[in-house]
């Protein structure tokens, strides 16, 4: 089976049902760190760091990995710490895409 790693995100237009229950669950447990499921229809972590520049820093490595994988999810940026969140709107749930991206957020080792 392809790691979420390797596969890239679909243009969801709306019309497919989103993932949940058990489907989400076997999404989860393919990331490497501890995201958050909000009433199965977002993706949420929190990322701590020791300033702001490099917060900024990472929006701007996520920012890369959402424009190449034309899924984007919603940054939030303070001093030294980032919240992504992460649903495809089309659909307003989650989608595999979601998982894509969180996995490649991962990747980035933060």
């Amino acid at each position: 089976m392809m790691s979420l790693t390797e596969k890239k995100c679909v243009p969801c237009e709306g019309g497919v049902p989103t993932i949940q229950g058990q489907e989400i669950e076997n999404y989860t447990c393919q990331l490497k760190s501890k995201w958050t499921v909000v009433e199965e229809k977002l993706l949420r972590r929190e990322f701590t760091f020791p300033d702001f520049v490099t917060a900024l820093a990472f929006v701007n490595k996520v920012g890369a990995i959402a424009e190449e994988e034309g899924h984007h999810p919603d940054l939030h940026l303070s001093y030294g710490k980032v919240v992504v969140e992460l649903w495809t709107h089309a659909i307003q749930g989650l989608s595999e895409n979601d998982f894509i991206v969180a996995a490649k957020i991962d990747a980035l080792g933060f």
